[in-house]
This record gives structure tokens, sequence and C-alpha cells, in this order.
């Protein structure tokens, strides 16, 4: 049975860096916010064991401690954080209807989009587990890459944003090895141009990862199969990159708010609306570009402000002179 309905003036589904920015946002301007974490508190970042090129933290902050840090700071504004996902949505009607694990129903005010996206893996037991541990596994060469400096890394990928990031890897690293499913890129042909054109990238086709080799703690090397041959063999590396693409996390809004043919929510340019009024996103949600903690958290304060001046435009007995920017 459902529970009770209840009514509230802005939700925020979501608890990356882009939710609980907008969360801050939000409680300052008195809109009484309510975030659900979703069924990975704190998103992305939550597994990333170090953070570097946040500002803020000279000395660098890990993912979880940076989320519970933003979750105290939304708190401290009060905040309602909340356990719980959002399990499904109707934008049909003027009231935004959500509900929350199939059985909470919430009718919104505003609605702020912060789901995020999840990156695509292998799904191999020892990736996942070097993943988890931290110790050499990621998704990101541009958050996680200055830790393999002057080091030999691998990366799996074929299309662009592959290519994108072992040429930033090649910078930074002494060897960059890709490993290419196929006997040719899925990437334009500029990009696989420029990976081509790097001295210290290795580009090995038709090649697969077999297991992702460590010492129980870290990485230590990669073993790959030729797909056309069979034949194994082991690569040196402290590093193995996944770049075989992201899965925004927007499933259940199908059918209500326009996705582009990936998956992303589209936005109007320069803001954070949707084809919904009252319905706004921030986040890796809609970015399939940037996809960094300061840009995501960037675009949660645009989500804040313009759910703000939304309410403001609609409802003349919002105060807007209440809110709270600095």
């Amino acid at each position: 049975m459902s529970e009770e309905i209840e009514r509230i003036k802005c939700l925020i589904i979501g608890s990356g860096p882009a939710g609980y920015t907008a969360a801050i946002y939000a409680a300052r301007a008195n809109m009484s916010p309510v975030l659900y974490q979703g069924t990975q508190p704190g998103g992305q970042l939550t597994t990333t064991n170090e953070v570097e090129n946040f500002p803020g933290y000279p000395e660098g902050v890990t993912g979880p401690e940076m989320m519970m840090e933003l979750q105290k700071q939304a708190e401290r504004f009060e905040t309602d954080v909340r356990n719980g996902w959002v399990t499904k949505v109707d934008f049909s009607g003027d009231t935004h209807k959500v509900w929350v694990n199939e059985t909470k129903e919430i009718h919104c005010d505003t609605v702020i989009i912060s789901t995020g996206a999840s990156a695509k893996y292998l799904g191999l037991d020892s990736e996942q587990k070097y993943l988890k541990l931290g110790g050499g596994v990621s998704a990101c060469a541009v958050c996680d890459g200055f830790f393999y400096k002057n080091q030999e890394v691998v990366i799996v990928g074929a299309g662009d944003s592959a290519c994108e990031e072992a040429h930033y890897l090649s910078k930074l690293c002494t060897k960059v090895t890709m490993l290419v499913r196929r006997d040719e890129f899925r990437a334009s042909k500029i990009m696989a141009a420029r990976v081509k054109n790097t001295e210290n990238i290795e580009i090995l086709y038709n090649t697969e990862t077999d297991e992702v080799l460590g010492d129980g703690q870290v990485v230590t090397g990669v073993r790959v199969f030729n797909n056309k041959t069979n034949e194994r063999h082991e690569i040196p590396a402290t590093g193995f990159f996944v770049a075989i693409g992201h899965k925004p996390n927007t499933d259940i809004f199908k059918g209500f708010l326009d996705l582009d043919e990936t998956g992303y929510i589209i936005n109007v340019p320069g803001t954070s609306k949707t084809n919904i009024e009252g319905v706004f996103v921030s986040g890796d949600a809609a970015d399939h570009v940037y996809r960094q903690a300061v840009t995501a958290a960037g675009t949660g304060c645009m989500a804040a402000l313009d759910a703000e001046r939304y309410l403001a435009a609609k409802d003349a007995t919002f105060d807007v002179s209440t809110s709270t920017y600095n």
C-alpha cells in the first residue's frame, strides 16, 4: 500500500557533487530541499581513492571523504538528506510526481535531477577487485592519470573518448598500450591519427583483456589475448584504464524528458532547464563531455538558481529577496 502523498518544494534526485551543491544553494534560498541519495550515495566519486584536482583541497582528498563533507555542508543548511532511490516519475501533468522505493509518492514544485552516469566496465572479476581496492583500475584518465606519472599503463577502448584519454596519458606516462577489440578504430580519423602518431602509444588490434594482474593490492600487469589467433601474453603495467563509454542513469525519465541517442538529458543551452517546466538537470546526467566533479558542482549551482527563479516567477508568495547566494 502506498504511503501518504508528501508535497515538497524542491526535490533533488542524486547525491554526487551536483546534487549536494544544488542542495546547498537551494537550502540557502529557503527552498527546503529534500535530497534522495540513490543507490550509490555520493555517486561515482565514492569509488575514487584520491581527488587532487578539486579546488580547495591543496593536499588532496579521498572521494568518499569529499562526499561526506559535501553532505554535512548541505545538512548544515537543513537539507533533508534521505536514503532511498527514485523508481518512477510522472511529469505529464502540472504536478511533478515522483515515487521513491516504488511506494512513497511525492508531489514536487521543482525537481533537480543529479543522477549522474555510470562508467562501463569489462566485468572481469579481477578488474572489479582492483577497482574496489583503488589499486590501479580507473575509468577516468583526467581524474587519475597523474598518479601514474612516469609509469606504464594499459587502456581499453577504440572510440574518440578512448583516443583522447590515451593521448592525455601519453603526456604523463612512459608508455601507453591501447587495446582495440577490432582491426580498426571506431574513433574519428583525426582522433585515431593522433594516437597513431604518438610515439609512446602502442596499439594492439584484435586484442581483448583476459585478466587484470596484481599482487593482491595493486595492479602489476594485464593478460591479453588476440581474438583472431587466441594467442595470450602479459603486459607489465601499474594502471588499467577502461574507456568504453558511460551510461547515463536516466532510464526512469524516458517518455517525459528529451534525451539524446545515448540517453543523456538534453538541457536548454546555457541553463539547467529541461523540456519540462520546473524540472532541471545537473551533473553527468546531461554532461557527456567534461564529466568532472567541479563541472558537476557548477551545474548543481545552476540548477538550484534556475529552480529558485522558476518558483519566484510562478508563485508570488515565494520571497526571492530572502535567498542567499554568498
